[in-house]
């Protein structure tokens, strides 16, 4: 690790997860891991990082879940594990997924008068195992009934919330989060963030959310198998990430310019020596010298010239040197950089419009609206509805591009009256789960898919812009990482032929790194068309320049706010 005082605090000095040389490689050869060394401390720590840089597979690591190929992993304590994706059993009771179902079925058991002993070793001394519970729950917003219910009757986020409460209940020393926030509402988000601020023990949490990473002790980086641990805030880090590197851009640049002056320097002696030797050689052809002083002087010269480019050639090294340690400091990502062509939307033009029955609002032009409101009460069924009614009094083919399963028709809400209506056939739709790409299919098969007239060699260049490039587009997409199989659909929407007068995200940046969010703004802000986007993240919605929200309540009415 680094080894600066900026990177170092009193919760370092007793650390509770040390890394050694640590190295993973999956089953087809892909490194993702290697020889990671550094350690984290007790209290909470954000753990940051570019998409594919193995945080997740980090985290399995240290939970046991998979095992390194070299190195070691030195946790101080069993560590409990939340995954990104929570695989859950619709029909396990509540109770389970808390931890406490055994120790529960046991209790219940000996206070109607079982007396076996397995109950009593399973209990031990959990004897107010079910009102510690019901606390849990209620952490997570939950009535204490919910306890003895399914957990196919929660949602996403409750079901999130609960597993968190029950990490905590069960009292483990080491916490390990991966990306806890993806598909929690506003209130659930707070929620956690009260739990976060509690916490006890160590917590490590994977995360593109800044506002709970504003929660955290410590940030950690894993940038080219470099783990890096900061003290302080995610914005602390960032300012000193970006000092950091002004320093070193300056320093590297100052570093060429030192390589340019001794180049030229050593060129300038070079000439003196060449212009000495001429003068003395002709000085020996007329003999104004005797040869005996003759040879002396030229003697003389060579070794004078000799230390003298010694001397250049020394410096000149040494700056080439300094320039080598200068750029390393540099740090030289690509970055996706996304460019939007041109929909040709004019400023007026009624792109959708969204209402509830009562009132309609209209989407035109190059406006920005953001639907908000609770999990569960519909806004991903309006956005299906929306894309899927086509445009009104249309007889031309639709030209929509559907990265969902499959191409659908009106999905009715049985309970809300809020619908939209669609005035242009040019929608890019791209939902929550990336489920409507061909797994068998390679990227550039799927991404030709939305743009038939474009040519191969120009969707290469395209797909380069998304860090698609090499064998990588000829791959079937089954065989790419999360972060890559997102890339491919977001290319796919974007590189769209003719390009979308109407893009539709919900949830965007769940999967997203915290620079390729940065990029995604950068090409929302230059998008010339009309924008409709479900999102918790209230920092993004607050950087893309929403001209509209709209939140949706549970009895399915559209307010504006």
């Amino acid at each position: 690790m680094p080894a600066h005082s900026a990177l170092h605090n009193t919760r370092r000095l007793t650390p509770a997860i040390v890394l050694d040389r640590v190295s993973f490689t999956w089953p087809d050869g892909t490194t993702a891991l290697s020889a990671v060394s550094g350690s984290f401390g007790a209290g909470r720590t954000g753990l940051v990082g570019r998409n594919g840089s193995g945080k997740s597979t980090l985290l399995r690591l240290v939970a046991g879940e998979l095992t390194a190929s070299t190195g070691h992993i030195t946790p101080t304590a069993d560590a409990a594990y939340l995954p990104q994706r929570l695989i859950l059993d619709v029909d396990r009771p509540v109770a389970d997924l808390l931890g406490v179902g055994e120790s529960l079925r046991a209790l219940r058991a000996i206070e109607s008068g079982d007396a076996d002993p397995r109950h009593f070793d399973t209990v031990g001394s959990d004897w107010d195992i079910e009102s510690r519970a019901h606390a849990a729950l209620g952490e997570a917003g939950l009535a204490p009934g919910m306890l003895d219910r399914r957990v196919g009757q929660l949602s996403g986020g409750e079901a999130v919330l609960t597993a968190i409460a029950g990490i905590r209940l069960r009292g483990a020393s080491i916490a390990l989060l991966d990306e806890p926030t993806n598909n929690l509402d506003r209130e659930a988000r707070a929620r956690l963030h009260d739990m976060v601020r509690s916490w006890r023990g160590t917590l490590v949490v994977v995360s593109h959310d800044t506002s709970l990473l504003e929660l955290m002790d410590d940030t950690a980086e894993l940038y080219g198998s470099e783990l890096s641990v900061f003290g302080g805030t995610y914005s602390q880090w960032r300012a000193w990430l970006d000092a950091e590197q002004g320093a070193a851009r300056d320093a590297e640049r100052a570093a060429r310019q030192a390589v340019q002056r001794e180049k030229r320097q050593r060129i300038e002696a070079e000439t003196t020596i060449s212009r000495r030797a001429a003068m003395g050689r002709k000085a020996q052809l007329e003999k104004r010298v005797p040869p005996i002083v003759a040879g002396n002087l030229q003697r003389a010269a060579q070794v004078s010239a000799g230390k003298l480019r010694g001397e250049k050639a020394d410096c000149e090294a040494s700056a080439r040197k300094a320039l080598d340690a200068a750029e390393r400091r540099v740090r030289d990502d690509d970055l996706v950089r996304i460019d939007l062509p041109d929909p040709g939307v004019p400023a007026g033009r009624r792109i959708a419009s969204l209402g509830d029955g009562e009132r309609s609002w209209v989407i035109q032009g190059p406006e920005r609206v953001a639907l908000i409101g609770p999990n569960g009460v519909g806004k991903t069924t309006l956005l299906e509805q929306l894309v899927g009614a086509g445009p009104q009094n249309s007889t031309e083919p639709s030209t929509q591009t559907h990265l969902d399963a499959e191409s659908r028709g009106p999905v009715p809400n049985p309970w809300s009256s809020a619908r939209g209506d669609l005035h242009t056939d040019r929608v890019g739709y791209l939902p929550q789960r990336v489920d409507g790409l061909d797994d068998t299919a390679s990227v550039l098969d799927n991404v030709a898919q939305s743009a038939p007239s474009v040519t191969i060699v120009e969707l290469r260049n395209r797909l380069a812009r998304f860090l698609i490039r090499g064998a990588t587009v000829e791959r079937p997409v089954g065989t790419l990482s999360g972060g890559e199989r997102f890339r491919v659909a977001l290319a796919r929407l974007m590189l769209a032929d003719p390009p979308p007068q109407l893009l539709v995200f919900d949830e965007p940046t769940n999967n997203l790194d915290l620079d390729t969010v940065d990029r995604f703004v950068d090409a929302i802000a230059a998008y010339r068309g009309a924008v409709l986007v479900v999102s918790h993240d209230d920092a993004f919605l607050g950087r893309i320049g929403v001209d509209l929200v709209l939140e949706l309540d549970r009895d399915g009415h559209l307010t504006e706010r």
